[in-house]
């Protein structure tokens, strides 16, 4: 007997297959959505390594503690943290001051094969006019080769990106890279130029940093460097050479009969010689060579990888370029003066002494060479074996 109220499973009607259809479609939406979803948490995750990475190359060249280390960390830290191929960075230097900071620094520019100084920014190349806003796109020789030279991997896609202070280009840093979408004319900038201003006010504040340090170790009457420095340089130029194994070579420069000169046309006329002899012995040497005043009207060069023979020479230019012409005080006097000079050159520089012992030895041998310069009627080269 059946139940009036029961149900038959078999009346029912039987599923709609539209229906069957939608719930697998919802089903289909749902994946695809949970991939969306999955995919974007996956970007935002890559995102917020990128951006932990960048904060911290941020923080890392703020608190560079040296000229040196900011250019350092440039290169090396800025190359991996935004992966890229190539980073170059170009400086106008139109008095070659920040050149002559990193050649006291380390001898040579040979360890920074990707910076490149300018003295004018026309020398940039065709660009030049353009650096007031990053420069995106594909690399072009005519266009880009001044910023990446050909002896360097060439890159497919560059950014361009101006160095400005107060609306004015100190610089350039170009970044390279192999692939061709890197660096397109429509990527926004908004990052770029941010890090450009970064890298900027950091630049600045270094060199003028390494300027303040400069003042310090100057001679404020010939602008060249003092006594304190050119110690300091000897040090590290002798640590150098036993890493590296070359040679040094020290003159030591006395203008002759200087208190005659100062009795004849006075202490103002005695400055004008002073500074004239400066700038003579300076056009004499290499920029990786050091002159300094070491007191009174002594000054004392170092000449970087130089043999005697080489040493001497030089300093039988210098002598000769003070004999051999006058110094002009006014419009109606002139007067002539002459120079004695010592030589040494450090050779067993890796016998077992101290740097400082090494320093005061090259000093001590060049100074005794000019005493004897002296003692043989003086405007003479003398070198002690």
């Amino acid at each position: 007997m059946h139940n009036k109220n029961s149900i038959n499973p078999c009346a029912l009607d039987p599923i709609d297959p539209m229906l069957a259809t939608s719930s697998n479609d919802l089903i289909s939406e749902n994946k695809i959505l949970r991939e969306r979803l999955e995919d974007l948490l996956d970007q935002a995750h890559r995102n917020q390594q990128i951006m932990r990475r960048h904060q911290e190359f941020d923080l890392q060249i703020i608190g560079s503690n040296s000229f040196n280390e900011l250019i350092n960390n440039l290169f090396s830290s800025l190359t991996e943290t935004s992966e890229l191929d190539i980073v170059t960075l170009c400086l106008l230097d139109p008095e070659n001051s920040i050149r002559h900071v990193f050649l006291n620094q380390h001898g040579s520019l040979s360890k920074f094969p990707n910076l490149f100084f300018f003295k004018t920014k026309e020398e940039l190349g065709p660009l030049h006019d353009s650096l007031h806003q990053p420069i995106l796109g594909q690399y072009s020789p005519s266009q880009h080769s001044f910023m990446f030279p050909q002896r360097m991997l060439e890159p497919v896609s560059v950014a361009i990106i101006p160095l400005l202070r107060h609306n004015k280009l100190i610089g350039c840093l170009n970044l390279g890279s192999l692939e061709r979408s890197r660096f397109s004319v429509n990527l926004a900038t908004d990052f770029i130029e941010r890090l450009g201003s970064i890298i900027a006010v950091c630049l600045e504040n270094g060199i003028n940093n390494e300027r303040l340090k400069q003042i310090s170790l100057t001679d404020p009457l010939t602008g060249i460097s003092n006594r304190r420095y050119i110690e300091q340089r000897l040090h590290e130029e002798i640590s150098r050479a036993r890493r590296q194994h070359y040679s040094i070579s020290c003159l030591y420069i006395d203008i002759d009969h200087f208190k005659k000169i100062n009795d004849r046309v006075g202490h103002q006329g005695g400055d004008i010689v002073l500074c004239e002899v400066a700038r003579r012995i300076r056009a004499e040497l290499r920029l990786s060579d050091a002159l300094a005043r070491f007191g009174g009207e002594e000054f004392v060069v170092l000449l970087i990888d130089a043999e005697l023979t080489n040493a001497i020479k030089v300093a039988e230019r210098i002598r000769a370029s003070i004999a051999h012409q006058l110094f002009k005080l006014s419009l109606k006097q002139n007067i002539n003066a002459t120079v004695s000079i010592g030589v040494a050159t450090l050779t067993n520089i890796d016998r077992p002494e101290t740097i400082e012992a090494t320093a005061q030895r090259i000093i001590a041998q060049a100074d005794h060479a000019l005493y004897a310069a002296k003692e043989n009627g003086r405007n003479k080269v003398i070198c002690l074996g």
